[in-house]
């Protein structure tokens, strides 16, 4: 039997340990904890909803989903959420699982700071958004029990973390700004990059070679 905490069963296949361990080695302890409590207020929100999903699915999307913030795995050219969704789908591809269920993991990814979308997908989807909107944005912290809150974070603490999360973003994507056009992290660059302008969706129009 592997490990439980807060009721929720830690997956313990040999590609969900490969998984542990590969996060373990790319991201910071910070991160680590992170995504670990990410699958697990994922799991706790889908058992709270009724919702059948893959343990094992979740767990690869909600572990790999900041590895794009992490030296080893980020790039310049995209953004941070392709790093670590594409690392999850080559990661589960190498491990035979291919097809719709590595396109599922992937698109959790990808769509986690997306708001609103990823809610109407495939569970799987659906809960890593679940998962990081607890943990980051305290979104539906009351929708588990006090007990449960205190199991999670005795296990993977959270010290000083709305701070230390908000520095990760930014060094994860300040060398790639302009991949924050039309979401959430450019607030994050506003706040804390001197000198950054985001891009203006009308200005995009207005500016465009359409003569009107």
């Amino acid at each position: 039997m592997g490990e439980s905490i807060a009721d929720v069963q830690i997956p313990d296949s040999r590609l969900a340990r490969e998984a542990t361990e590969l996060v373990r080695e790319a991201a910071s302890p910070l991160l680590f904890d992170h995504s670990r409590r990410v699958f697990l207020w994922g799991a706790l929100r889908g058992r709270e909803q009724g919702l059948r999903y893959d343990p094992e699915l979740l767990y690869v999307g909600a572990m790999f989903h900041d590895l794009g913030l992490t030296e080893r795995f980020r790039r310049t050219d995209q953004r941070f959420e392709i790093d670590g969704a594409d690392e999850a789908r080559r990661f589960l591809h190498a491990h035979g699982v291919t097809g719709e269920a590595a396109d599922r993991v992937w698109t959790g990814i990808a769509l986690h700071t997306t708001p609103e979308i990823p809610l109407h997908m495939a569970p799987e989807i659906a809960l890593v958004t679940r998962g990081v909107e607890l943990d980051v944005l305290g979104i539906g912290y009351h929708t588990v029990s006090d007990e449960q809150r205190a199991a999670v974070v005795a296990a993977h603490p959270r010290p000083d973390f709305k701070n230390r999360i908000l520095a990760a973003f930014t060094e994860g994507i300040e060398d790639r700004p302009a991949t924050t056009f039309g979401n959430v992290k450019a607030d994050v660059l506003a706040h804390f990059l001197p000198g950054f302008v985001r891009g203006d969706f009308v200005d995009v129009i207005r500016e465009s070679d359409w003569p009107e």
